[in-house]
């Protein structure tokens, strides 16, 4: 079952579609939404963490820790290295918001249905925000140091929604 949030996060990012030039996110807004998607996958990581015993549900939500911990710190030290400051906007909110929603819901599930609820929100949530990479925030950044880690982002990124479709289907 796909989350609430995992829907209403692609609903928040679905809105500054590139067909609205003037809705198109700033450099810093995308900054601070890049940021914060990897700041709620690290969260929801820290959680299966503490809460999973499955060995490949641990193994998945280990490799999320460690790759979106290293992504953000390269996205601080280029806003630090640009003198940019991450604007809060409508979308991070919103993703913020709802990520607080999966992790309560979440939190009341045990074992086997933590296990399967937990990586089928990661299928999801990658997929959205593998989407939004590709449809707003790429094409909306003019920087290039932060379209080219933007970039690089996506490629990891789809080796973790390929990863955790492997594990949700390891888990039926």
């Amino acid at each position: 079952m796909i989350s609430k949030s995992v829907l209403l996060a692609a609903a928040v990012l679905a809105f500054a579609t590139p067909a609205v030039a003037a809705d198109a996110p700033s450099d810093p807004q995308i900054a601070h939404i890049a940021y914060t998607a990897g700041a709620i996958d690290i969260a929801a990581a820290k959680q299966a963490l503490a809460r999973s015993h499955n060995r490949s549900v641990r193994s998945f939500a280990q490799l999320m820790v460690r790759d979106h911990q290293a992504v953000n710190v390269k996205a601080l030290a280029l806003v630090k290295k640009l003198h940019v400051t991450p604007q809060v906007n409508a979308v991070s909110t919103g993703l913020s918001k709802d990520a607080q929603a999966t992790l309560k819901r979440l939190a009341r599930l045990r074992g086997a249905a933590f296990d399967r609820e937990y990586i089928n929100n990661e299928v999801a949530y990658h997929k959205t925000v593998n989407g939004a990479l590709e449809s707003t925030l790429i094409p909306n950044a003019k920087n290039g140091e932060l379209k080219s880690l933007l970039e690089t982002g996506l490629t990891l990124f789809r080796e973790h929604q390929a990863h955790a479709e492997q594990v949700a289907k390891d888990l039926k």
